[in-house]
């Protein structure tokens, strides 16, 4: 599975996208934990995605989302996005495709907004992801109550960091939590 989703990145890179494995994938890998799925981020966009690969569904393609199938594994590849309105409390109203930066600060925790370029080893890292873990902290990005209001769930998946990997709330996590 790790190998193909690099054969991946490279068919997008060829083509002249940027193009990353993203979130969780990533922060398993710097905890050095094998990832179970290797989701991929990338400049083009979802017809792109399709054009270029031989077998895609679009299970969101209305946000930017792909599933890819190759060599008998799936992979969720996603255009860099911005999300704006969330009034279901679940689901964006709507998506704008944008750079890496905007699509890592529209994510929920430092800890899974973290991009790597298998091709080149590098991290990317715009809201100090590699800290956080280092420091064992679950952060929310940018104000936790706007986070929380605009996806209820994240409220679980704090918890469920916090405990699957031994972290810690910031104190600011963790005010909005139990508000």
């Amino acid at each position: 599975m790790k190998s193909t989703s690099v054969e991946i990145i490279e068919i997008l890179k060829k083509a002249g996208h940027q193009a990353f494995w993203a979130g969780g994938c990533v922060r398993d890998m710097l905890l050095g934990i094998e990832p179970k799925d290797f989701d991929i981020v990338t400049s083009a966009k979802p017809d792109e995605i399709e054009h270029l690969l031989e077998r895609t569904i679009p299970i969101g393609k209305e946000f930017g989302v792909i599933l890819a199938i190759k060599n008998g594994h799936h992979f969720e590849i996603a255009t860099f996005r911005s999300d704006s309105g969330y009034s279901d409390g679940r689901r964006p109203d709507a998506v704008e495709f944008t750079t890496a930066k905007e699509d890592a600060f529209r994510r929920d925790f430092t800890i899974n907004a973290m991009f790597y370029d298998p091709t080149t080893d590098e991290i990317i890292d715009y809201a100090d992801g590699q800290i956080d873990l280092r420091d064992k902290l679950v952060r929310f990005i940018g104000n936790p109550e706007e986070r929380i209001k605009e996806d209820h769930l994240r409220i679980l998946r704090a918890v469920r960091f916090k405990n699957s990997y031994n972290l810690q709330y910031h104190p600011d996590t963790y005010q909005a939590i139990k508000t």
